[in-house]
């Protein structure tokens, strides 16, 4: 079955009990057992939900996994998976994670005697000159947020199962449409779905699928006992979002090949990260391992544009957190989605004051690109 075929029709596309050919809201929190340990599948909706299950179904196959996972919120989701480990554990992460990513390991994990190490993951030789039988896993973006870096989840895989170490890759920036982290090597694919998968910007989520039936059993048991999973309501509006994922993506993926072209000539913009850009130093490696390198842009403003003016210039294209949804959004990485990094970190990585993140929507793309206009134009000083 091609892709898009699936996302209409995989998981459980219809209603055991009726037809239907929407899976129902089950907003129930427990259901009727017919005598002791006899029961229809059900027993409780922390465990087990029908409307979840949908979902779960749904992102394991899409992402060709063992088992799906949904949880309340993408932190959730890394959260659960981090609890895998042990007091004593010391796991590799990539320079520019998430920044709700590196604070939960940073100021939560880090109290529990839960270690953790940072490397720029692009370049394999780091990975190769560091990694040892100290780690127990490699946790990953690619690309990174926000600086859209790129990492070799093949190679990484390789050199991390040398040591009996598990690779935890974060797909939200990609999707399965665009990129397949199991199919190359990894263990474990985190989402948040809030972003691409929903769509809409009008649900919280988070994703995990498993590449094997013992990963799936201890993430199902700390999903269960943890309990911070999705709720019917939006497990349901999250399959929804998921059936247009592919249309919304090739849009998506045009509008921005569009701004790169109007970026690229545009002497007010001094400096572009996407990876389908020549120019990108891992620009091959997408062209391995993924179908587009995605529909997020960062960039810096010439000097002689005010921030501030800039982004509050701008009429259609949205200042807030997030990203991923059918209409266009920008943030200051630094102030929003990153300041949980010290600042002397951020600007070693390349988060610097004038760095600005781009999601690009499904807009007609001549409105955006007039709409960034405007807003240089405003904002020269």
């Amino acid at each position: 079955m091609k892709f898009e075929t699936l996302l209409i029709h995989g998981g459980m596309t219809e209603d055991p009990l009726t037809g239907s050919v929407n899976i129902p809201i089950y907003q129930t929190s427990t259901f009727r057992q017919e005598g002791l340990g006899i029961n229809k599948g059900f027993e409780y909706a922390r465990t087990k939900n029908p409307t979840r299950s949908a979902l779960e179904r749904l992102i394991a196959e899409l992402e060709e996994g063992h088992e799906g996972f949904a949880f309340s919120s993408g932190m959730a989701a890394i959260t659960t998976v981090m609890s895998l480990f042990n007091q004593g554990d010391r796991i590799l992460i990539s320079d520019n994670l998430y920044g709700g990513s590196y604070r939960v390991l940073d100021k939560v994990f880090k109290r529990f005697g839960f270690e953790y190490d940072i490397v720029d993951t692009t370049q394999i030789e780091n990975v190769k000159r560091i990694f040892n039988s100290n780690y127990k896993a490699i946790l990953i973006e690619t690309p990174t947020n926000p600086l859209l870096g790129i990492s070799d989840i093949e190679v990484i895989s390789q050199i991390a199962h040398a040591y009996n170490a598990i690779v935890i890759v974060d797909n939200t920036f990609m999707t399965p449409y665009l990129q397949k982290p199991l199919r190359l090597g990894a263990d474990i694919v985190v989402h948040s779905g809030t972003k691409y998968l929903g769509g809409h910007s009008d649900l919280v989520a988070g994703l995990v699928v498993t590449s094997s039936e013992q990963l799936s059993q201890r993430i199902a048991f700390l999903q269960n006992a943890m309990g911070a999973i999705l709720g019917p309501q939006d497990s349901f509006l999250l399959v929804r979002g998921i059936k247009t994922l592919a249309l919304r993506m090739d849009r998506h993926i045009e509008n921005t090949k569009e701004i790169l072209k109007y970026f690229g000539q545009s002497s007010d913009i001094v400096k572009i990260y996407h990876p389908d850009l020549d120019t990108h130093p891992n620009h091959e490696i997408v062209l391995k391992q993924s179908k587009s390198g995605g529909a997020m842009i960062s960039f810096e403003l010439n000097s002689n544009i005010n921030l501030n003016k800039f982004l509050s210039s701008l009429k259609v294209i949205t200042l807030a957190e997030s990203l991923g949804g059918v209409e266009s959004l920008i943030s200051h990485p630094a102030s929003m989605t990153h300041a949980s990094y010290p600042k002397e970190y951020r600007h070693k990585i390349g988060i610097t004051e004038n760095l600005i993140r781009l999601s690009v929507g499904i807009e007609h793309y001549t409105d955006l690109i007039q709409d960034i206009e405007y807003a240089i134009k405003e904002s020269k000083q």
